[in-house]
């Protein structure tokens, strides 16, 4: 890799205190005038690294996700972040994307996209940060992969399938703004006997379903990343919302400007498949917390609570 010039090694410089004063505006000019040099501005823990765009393109090397590097320790410099796990459908994560960038109200946010598909990092565009991950991986490991990278203050953990239609920033901020509140979103459900989950549109819940769960990242380091025998993504959210809960965090329903597509990886994956894996990602659900009333909003009363069987009720 042929070294920067002196010229662009400056405006790297100025570029990176421009972000540790928080001045993201001027931080971003400098990097498109990186860009116009023929140099691409990569952040890294604890700096960046100058690659020139220059010649032949080397090929991106996919990563394991436990190689991908954390910045969860060092300070957020960035008001959010948005995450996704791309394993097909990518212009349904662009299309959120889109719609994010048309309504940041001025603020910072980074977007991370955990890729396992075999799409080329370099056409997600610019301020995209694109974890390439090896083919194979599973969702829990994926998610995790870009959750490490996080370095915004709200982080939103998205489905490709929801789409914003106005700030969802704004409201998310002011309902993390309460302390006790440990995650939120759009979509909640709620559980009376540990077995079956059931839609609740408003207040506090038991469980923020993962097409939108947003958290405070000092939650997220808090609460730990996803399990990633979680090959799959159902019931992933259930078990990491339980996981907030345990830390005396209450889960609640935020109303969202954001309209809910078809979920692709549901409606695209074959019934048998589904069945077999949601089943297995319950087991994994109820092995942690079978005996957890005290984390429910509304829990049967003690003498009417069943033997618990592997069985639950919770659509997509």
């Amino acid at each position: 890799m042929p070294e920067a010039p002196e010229d662009v090694v400056l405006l790297a410089e100025a570029r990176a205190a421009a972000r540790a004063s928080r001045d993201f505006a001027e931080a971003d000019t400098l990097r498109d005038r990186i860009a116009e040099a023929g140099w691409t501005v990569v952040d890294e823990p604890g700096g960046y690294r100058l690659e020139s765009a220059a010649g032949e393109a080397e090929p991106v090397a996919r990563r394991r996700a436990g190689d991908v590097s954390s910045v969860l320790d060092d300070e957020t410099d960035m008001d959010a972040t948005v995450h996704w796990v791309c394993e097909g459908w990518s212009e349904d994560i662009e299309r959120a994307i889109t719609a994010f960038r048309a309504n940041e109200g001025g603020r910072s946010v980074q977007y991370v996209v955990a890729d396992v598909t075999d799409r080329e990092p370099a056409s997600w565009g610019d301020r995209v940060e694109v974890v390439w991950l090896e083919q194979g991986t599973g969702w829990g490991a994926a998610r995790n992969a870009g959750l490490k990278r996080t370095r915004g203050r709200t982080v939103l953990m998205m489905d490709g399938s929801v789409e914003p239609t106005g700030d969802v920033f704004g409201p998310l901020e002011a309902a993390l703004a309460d302390q006790a509140v440990g995650i939120c979103g759009p979509y909640g459900i709620v559980t009376h006997d540990l077995r079956r989950f059931e839609e609740a549109p408003t207040g506090d819940v038991d469980a923020i379903e993962g097409y939108l769960m947003a958290l405070r990242r000092e939650t997220l380091v808090a609460a730990g990343l996803f399990d990633e025998k979680f090959r799959w993504y159902r019931t992933a959210d259930i078990e990491y919302s339980f996981r907030v809960r345990d830390l005396d965090r209450r889960a609640t329903v935020v109303d969202l400007p954001v309209t809910k597509h078809e979920h692709r990886m549901w409606f695209h994956t074959k019934p048998e498949d589904r069945a077999r894996w949601s089943k297995k990602n319950f087991y994994r659900f109820l092995d942690t917390f079978r005996d957890r009333w005290d984390l429910l909003v509304d829990p049967l009363p003690e003498d009417e609570r069943p033997h618990h069987h592997h069985d639950h009720d919770h659509d997509d």
